[in-house]
């Protein structure tokens, strides 16, 4: 039975619903991609998918809208996959279980996906409505936005004719985003090796924090549980001598880790010792973090004596230097937008595995001089270490454009229709329209959604009176014409 089939707008809840049961993890975009081109045939809309799995959908004016200059509605098909400690959920083969609580719709015990998967819900309706008033519209569906933005760095936009181009990858109805930081992915790989020994073996946690999306959130002052455990090992060494099993936190790059785990050897006696200092930084974390992760724990489980691999003494050594000492987090601020976040970056992912300890950071800067830097210094830092350091996704910010008539449109009806200013923003997240710039000259690119809180986590939803607001703004968007 249809969860949402009473929700307004009708037509893009029902979509939501329907692609909400289609698996859409980044790259694993083939199915919710040959979706779209059956919604295409189906209607006879021209179309176009690539090897990548990107999506072009075109519709021709309505009546009266012919001389009129096409629209480009813009979104992304993933969505990234996360879920709560203890869900069996698989991402590969169910679809989301959806969750009405008043004003909201979330997903039980997983990430919504709204983020991207409203802006696909409201391109789909707009598509199958044949009573609503419209320029051309030329539909972009891009791919894997969320890890690295490889659809919009494959997209071949010869299709397009359109200069006005509506991303829907915004996520405050109030806020219309004119320029974006760009980034990229940071690999660190150091070489380790492992020495056998027969301890007390200890499990170890840092869990309980909020998280949330490493751009967009990186200025809460949220806690990392990648960058505390390094911490915490740091912690331990000071006082009494132990070994590293294992050690792994974080999925996604561009999420802030919630949980970190780690398995450590302890000398049968000093387990009393090390359970003091668990209980200590438990404290001093609960402490620093009470108003920002009111729920981070630090827990340690003993699993009893023990055989087993650990990390030699230097390859320990080097590891814990490295967690240490890594940047992370806010670099610095933007002196010409009070506010923004300039620089940053986020430990994501943290991997210990049978040669190597694995790193994957989210660098970005609002100046691409600023992100080289950083991304240089992680390398020396790996470097140095003896280890190799590598990126990807690479993508370029998206800068302001100062004469913009698509913008003075969109605040005109924003006025109109909410009896308000909206507000004009620079965002430190990661968008696609940088890439989709460098691709087509003069595009004239505003970015704007609806309501949608705690992107990239398990407590993700989406405010269904915002979805109306923002359906009635977009039609009367498209009806204006000039």
């Amino acid at each position: 039975m249809k969860k949402l089939s009473q929700l307004e707008p009708v037509k893009v809840f029902e979509y939501f619903e329907e692609i909400s049961g289609i698996p859409r993890g980044s790259g694993d975009t083939k199915r919710i991609s040959d979706y779209c081109v059956e919604f295409a045939k189906n209607r006879r809309l021209e179309y176009h998918q690539d090897g990548l799995n990107n999506i072009i959908i075109i519709k021709e004016a309505s009546k009266g809208y012919d001389n009129v200059p096409p629209v480009i509605i813009q979104g992304h098909l993933d969505m990234v996959c996360e879920k709560k400690p203890g869900s069996t959920h698989d991402f590969s083969k169910d679809g989301l279980e959806l969750v009405m609580d008043g004003d909201f719709v979330s997903a039980k015990d997983t990430t919504l996906g709204a983020d991207d998967g409203i802006a696909i819900a409201y391109a789909l309706a707009l598509l199958d409505d044949e009573e609503i008033s419209h320029p051309r519209l030329e539909v972009i569906f891009s791919v894997d936005e969320e890890t690295g933005m490889d659809g919009a760095h494959g997209l071949d936009m010869t299709p397009i004719k359109g200069k006005r181009l509506l991303n829907i990858d915004s996520e405050e109805e109030n806020i219309l985003l004119t320029s974006c930081a760009g980034g990229l992915k940071g690999h660190c790989c150091l070489p380790v090796e492992y020495v056998e020994e027969t301890r007390v073996k200890y499990q170890v946690s840092i869990s309980g924090l909020i998280g949330g999306h490493s751009g967009t959130e990186i200025d809460k002052c949220r806690a990392n549980s990648n960058k505390l455990m390094g911490r915490l090992l740091h912690y331990i060494d000071s006082e009494l001598c132990f070994g590293i099993i294992s050690l792994a936190g974080g999925q996604k790059d561009n999420a802030i880790p919630r949980e970190t785990s780690a398995e450590l050897f302890i000398d049968e006696s000093d387990t009393e010792i090390f359970e003091e200092i668990i209980a200590e930084f438990d404290d001093i974390l609960r402490n620093e973090y009470k108003t920002a992760d009111p729920g981070i724990r630090v827990a340690c489980k003993n699993m009893g004596l023990q055989t087993g691999r650990m990390l030699s003494p230097r390859s320990r050594e080097i590891v814990i230097f490295m967690i240490m000492n890594a940047p992370n987090g806010i670099q610095s601020m933007s002196a010409d937008i009070p506010g923004l976040v300039e620089t940053s970056l986020n430990m994501g992912v943290l991997k210990l595995e049978e040669s190597d300890l694995r790193m994957i950071f989210a660098v970005r800067s609002s100046i691409r001089s600023a992100k080289e830097a950083l991304s240089s210094q992680l390398k020396y830092l790996t470097e140095f270490l003896g280890g190799e350091y590598t990126i990807s996704g690479d993508y370029p910010g998206w800068e302001f454009k100062k004469d913009s008539e698509f913008r003075k449109l969109m605040v005109d009806i924003y006025r109109k229709q909410y009896g308000a200013e909206p507000q004009i923003q620079a965002i430190h997240a990661g968008l696609e329209c940088g890439i989709l710039c460098s691709k087509k000259e003069d595009l004239d690119i505003v970015s704007a959604g609806p309501d949608i809180f705690d992107i990239h986590t398990t407590e993700e939803r989406l405010s269904i009176s915002s979805v109306q607001r923002f359906w009635d703004y977009l039609l009367e968007i498209l009806k204006a014409g000039v």
